[in-house]
């Protein structure tokens, strides 16, 4: 009996030892593909100069932007499909933009500037220009 007792005494330690191992094997990988995948996202996060914004996945990045008089802001379209850039009171309007397509516009005058996308008009933005 004391045999048996001792076998299930090691056999225990050593599972438990294993266990730890398997988890450890198994979650390695797991955690290092999701910090891999969180690096990845952050090194393609959308990057502009300060005076452009970035069109893609039907947004406008940034949404809101300020800017002094006489910046010339470029819209870039990363996206798959064509956008356009229109002002509300159509002082500035784009043709459409297809993959990688630019507008720029300059503003020489101060005031604030609601657009949108003339194709897709949910999509919306504003420069404010002083």
């Amino acid at each position: 009996m004391q045999v048996l007792t001792n076998y299930l005494r090691l056999a225990r330690v050593r599972f438990t030892k294993n266990r730890a191992l398997v988890a450890a094997m198994l979650l390695g990988p797991i955690i290092g593909a999701m910090v891999a995948v969180a690096t990845v996202a952050a090194e393609d996060a959308p990057k502009g100069a300060p005076d452009e914004i970035i069109i893609d996945n039907f947004v406008f990045t940034p949404k809101d932007l300020t800017v002094a008089v006489g910046t010339t802001i470029k819209w870039v379209n990363h996206d798959d499909i064509p956008h356009s850039v229109v002002e509300k009171n159509k002082t500035f309007r784009s043709k459409a933009l297809d993959t990688d397509d630019s507008f720029t516009y300059t503003f020489a005058a101060a005031g604030t500037f609601d657009y949108f996308c003339g194709l897709h008009p949910h999509m919306v933005g504003q420069i404010i220009v002083k």
